[in-house]
């Protein structure tokens, strides 16, 4: 039961959920301190988010018993918001783990002081951790809680017992990131959001709405009506039985209420309950790519006729099929899967990457033509697959392990018994209609073995548990030759292969299993650094010209391939391929780590995108020195032809191969290098590059101005180095400092040299090749805020935003 205590201590924020008579409302709020109820309604359940102020310290602690007492004074820890990555404010050395990105893994500890509001008093309270890196321990008023290893899965504590209404309380969170899950950088910290929920004894369990939908004759592409199953698991946490009535509204794209389904039964003291409902829709507007509409299910709990709690679930209509021999299908339409595999970090945030930064994320992604994103190799941040709901990306949603939480110390394929970890990632995730495939796991040393097999099948018991409406898959690469694919292991028992590479044993693994479906679950993997032409293992810099149709051409080519996910979608952090020091990050991205596109990146567009488009290599024309000497250039396009100029005169013309390129030696003269893509005979595209001169001053140009107020909506802001004619300067390395005035807050810097040491969180960043970003977040309260750049020698730039 809640006790008590008397002062208020930081920021919060909270969304209430309230009914009236005939319909769901909402409620929101960003207040100080505790929630209210609204007065004009009676409130079913509270979130209130508590990211902000909280204390950390680095540095394990001696006196652990004295730190998790409510009374421990932590003034002079440093005050941090979550999301938090600390192991990016660390300092680069050689002597750190190269995989993990040179940084030093250390024990980290935070603590929040916040208040329960006395009004929930008789409620039951919960503790919401959407990801913390990791093995974080917990206590609550100096109670512990409990312990969670995973770093990618969220977890929930019940604090009903420990908490104290209508008073302070305190919440203590160890963290422990010294141990990896993964070989690529981690991070560690609080780095997901926290949430205090305050629920009725009865109400919706945890996860515990599902929409199953199936669109009669789908395959075949009809869309005449949608039958939709309803499961709602009710828990009453009371003390005595429960008269519950299920409430289901359908909410289509359009916010009407579209059905309305009731069912009741009573639910015992203690007990779970599930309901079961059923409906139809008439001429539902079906989820894709190129149209992600999506519906909403309002749930309403209602005892003896009141009601008492409510949810709000999003969902999506659309049907999907995979063919062994003619690859996947949407809504009865063929659709090639053309994916990018991503690692969460990015830029100036590390791990603790904002959602407005995911949207953004995905965005970048959608502009070039992919629509399919791998969460390699990790349960993703939830706001990522928010994002490809509502832009229309699909997913490949995929666990972390051959099994639960993996230790080091652990021999992987034993041990591997509990697979709640799993089961976490389907019950939060099976709602989103952009997941096409669950993946259980990536490159395990097992995946040719009967034993890891046994392990697969087990895992896929847990799965179709909670959701059979998906495929279940892993990524297996040719560790120790093609047989993996042929002999008796994880390819025999699974719905569809993923291929990692292996490019030339397509055919034969398609013979051995012609009956299973097939993708190429990672291709590509070429390093190349943006605006870098020539290998150089000294500096850590990747020529783009290592770029090569041959791995993607080998899946288009063969109609069973569903398609593949290229490696990867931006620069990470760590495993610094196929270099390591200098190189703290790895090179292998469509887009470097700060979201700027590479020469690959516009080859797959030519590939992908139905925009008309052409695009020349290099993307720079400054060749010093190299006057008369011939320079390779080549063009991307999904044109017919391409005609290249130098300077007004044309240098010919080429047919364009089918996801391919053409190319000219070219001696170089300063000038202007221009290509004219056609299609039937018409200009469809131009692309121009020029010999810039020297830096004369800065440009910004975020894509938006405008923010919603409240610390969480964050902006990436591109800078670039141009000359006097306007022209991106290639060969600008000028050193950039940032200011904001009137409110904002800077989250970090970053420029995409994949061998630069200096920080992250920082207000100043070198440009490279003509480059770097800030990352701005809008902060708490509504108005207008300033970004100024500058430096030493430039025309300083500046851009204002406005938080609503």
């Amino acid at each position: 039961m809640c006790g008590k205590n008397d002062s208020v201590f930081g920021r919060s924020s909270a969304i209430l959920l309230a009914v009236t008579i005939g319909g769901l409302c909402w409620a929101r709020g960003a207040q100080a301190g505790a929630v209210e109820p609204a007065r004009s309604w009676a409130v079913l359940r509270s979130s209130t988010l508590l990211d902000a102020n909280w204390m950390f310290h680095l540095g394990d602690l001696s006196s652990s018993n004295e730190v998790i007492a409510p009374s421990y004074d932590d003034r002079r820890w440093r005050r941090v918001d979550v999301p938090h990555d600390y192991v990016l404010d660390g300092t680069y050395s050689p002597t750190n783990s190269r995989n993990h990105g040179y940084l030093r893994y250390r024990v980290g500890w935070y603590r929040k002081h916040f208040v329960i509001p006395e009004s929930d008093r008789g409620r039951i309270l919960q503790l919401d951790f959407d990801g913390v890196f990791r093995d974080s321990e917990v206590w609550v008023n100096g109670r512990f809680m409990g312990r969670h290893r995973s770093g990618y899965t969220p977890f929930r504590y019940d604090i009903t017992k420990v908490a104290r209404c209508g008073g302070q309380n305190v919440i203590t969170v160890r963290v422990d990131p010294r141990r990896f899950e993964g070989w690529w950088y981690e991070g560690g910290g609080i780095y997901r959001h926290v949430h205090f929920c305050a629920l009725a004894p009865l109400h919706v369990a945890h996860w515990g709405t599902y929409v199953i939908s199936e669109v009669p004759n789908g395959n075949e592409g009809a869309d005449a009506e949608a039958d939709l199953t309803i499961q709602t698991m009710v828990k009453n946490d009371g003390a005595a039985p429960a008269n519950c009535e299920v409430v289901s509204e359908i909410v289509g794209p359009d916010g009407s209420v579209l059905k309305t389904v009731k069912s009741a039964q009573g639910v015992g003291p203690g007990a779970e309950v599930e309901f079961s409902q059923n409906t139809v829709v008439q001429r539902p507007q079906l989820w894709s790519p190129q149209t992600p509409r999506l519906y909403r299910l309002r749930t309403t709990i209602l005892e003896n006729g009141d009601a008492v709690d409510a949810t709000t679930t999003t969902f999506g209509i659309r049907t999907i099929r995979y063919d062994a021999n003619k690859g996947f299908f949407l809504n009865g339409r063929r659709v090639e899967i053309r994916g990018t595999a991503n690692h969460q970090d990015f830029a100036g945030v590390g791990i603790a990457v904002p959602d407005s930064l995911e949207t953004w994320r995905v965005e970048q992604l959608k502009k070039m033509g992919c629509n399919a994103w791998r969460t390699a190799h990790n349960p993703p941040n939830v706001a990522v697959l928010d994002a490809c709901d509502r832009l229309g990306m699909m997913v490949m949603d995929e666990n972390r392990h051959l099994g639960d939480t993996y230790l080091p110390k652990t021999p992987r394929g034993t041990g591997y018994t509990d697979l709640s970890d799993l089961a976490t990632m389907i019950r939060r995730d099976r709602n989103h209609p952009s997941i096409i495939m669950w993946s259980m796991c990536n490159e395990e040393g097992l995946q040719g073995t009967p034993e890891g097999a046994r392990i697969f099948s087990a895992m896929a018991k847990v799965v179709r548990a909670y959701d059979r409406t998906r495929p279940i898959t892993s990524a297996m690469n040719g560790r120790g030759g093609v047989r993996i694919f042929l002999g008796h292991g994880i390819a025999d028992v699974e719905d569809i292969i993923g291929v990692n590479y292996n490019y030339g044993s397509f055919d034969r693994i398609h013979r051995r299993h012609p009956d299973k479906p097939m993708f190429g679950s990672e291709d590509a993997n070429q390093k190349t650094t943006r605006g870098e032409y020539v290998n150089d293992r000294a500096t850590g810099m990747c020529s783009c010209y290592n770029l090569s149709e041959k791995r993607w051409l080998p899946v288009v080519n063969r109609p069973f391939m569903a398609g593949s996910f290229t490696w990867t979608g931006f620069d990470y952090k760590g495993e610094p391929n196929p270099y390591g020091w200098p190189d703290v990050s790895n090179n292998t991205g469509l887009m470097d780590s700060c979201g700027f596109p590479k020469d690959k990146y516009y080859y797959l567009e030519s590939c992908w995108s139905d925009k008309p488009m052409v695009h020349l290599m290099p993307d720079s024309w400054n060749w010093p020195g190299k006057q008369g000497k011939d320079i390779r250039v080549l063009a991307f396009s999904n044109a017919r032809r391409v005609e290249l100029f130098l300077n007004g005169q044309s240098l010919g013309a080429r047919e364009m191969p089918h996801d391919s390129h053409v190319e000219w030696e070219v001696p170089y003269q300063p000038g202007q290098l221009m290509a004219r893509a056609y299609t039937d005979g018409k200009l469809v595209a131009t692309d121009v590059v020029q010999t810039a001169g020297a830096p004369v001053r800065i440009v910004l140009s975020p894509d938006r101005t405008t923010l919603r107020a409240g610390a969480e909506d964050t902006v990436v802001v591109p800078v670039s180095i141009l000359d006097a004619q306007g022209r991106v300067v290639p060969g600008a390395s000028n050193r950039v400092h940032f200011h904001l005035a009137g409110g904002g807050r800077l989250l970090g810097v970053g420029n995409g040299n994949p061998a630069d040491h200096d920080p992250d969180k920082a207000d100043q960043r070198n440009a490279f090749h003509g480059h770097c970003i800030t990352v701005i977040q809008a902060g708490t309260h509504s108005g207008e805020f300033h970004l100024t750049a500058t430096s030493p020698g430039l025309a300083p730039a500046s851009v204002s935003f406005e938080a609503k």
